[in-house]
């Protein structure tokens, strides 16, 4: 199977767990997509090979900031007519507060979507959207033919 036909197969099923297997950190990570008409949510799931620091104990940044590119990502996919794999050019995190061993989320917001590239606020959190634990800004690269069809 290509990507372009797991792509259009996790659009038609709403099925994403086949998509997020094909990116081995997302895997490493079990991220989770819970997608809910136009409401795109990633979970990344507690699991102890996560902590960073044992002694708070506290998520382990790179476990954070892969998250949020990986729910980037991954939001591109869902909100694009398009089966390609968007490109990361950059991505850049704030660490706001420590990652609780619990799980985390994240909502993805488009700052500007321009023809070839896209630009993502992501917020990862726990307890709440209103507190968030980092924040990640990324630009995206697309395939030209790539338009918005406006959350599918």
């Amino acid at each position: 199977m290509t990507v372009e036909t797991i792509v259009a197969a996790a659009r038609a099923s709403r099925n994403w767990a086949p998509l997020v297997d094909l990116v081995p950190f997302a895997r490493f990570l079990d991220v989770r997509l819970d997608i809910r008409g136009e409401q795109y949510t990633a979970c990344m799931p507690f699991h102890q090979k996560l902590i960073g620091n044992p002694a708070l104990p506290a998520l382990h940044g790179g476990a954070i900031g892969g998250f949020l590119e990986c729910a980037g990502l991954f939001y591109l996919l869902w909100d694009m007519d398009s089966v390609d794999l968007p490109k990361t050019i950059n991505f850049t995190f704030e660490y706001l507060r420590s990652g609780r061993p619990v799980d985390t989320y994240a909502n993805v917001f488009m700052v500007k979507q321009g023809k070839r590239v896209a630009h993502l606020r992501v917020e990862a959190w726990q307890s709440s959207p209103d507190t968030p634990i980092s924040v990640g800004h990324g630009n995206f690269m697309l395939k030209p033919a790539a338009i918005s069809q406006g959350n599918p």
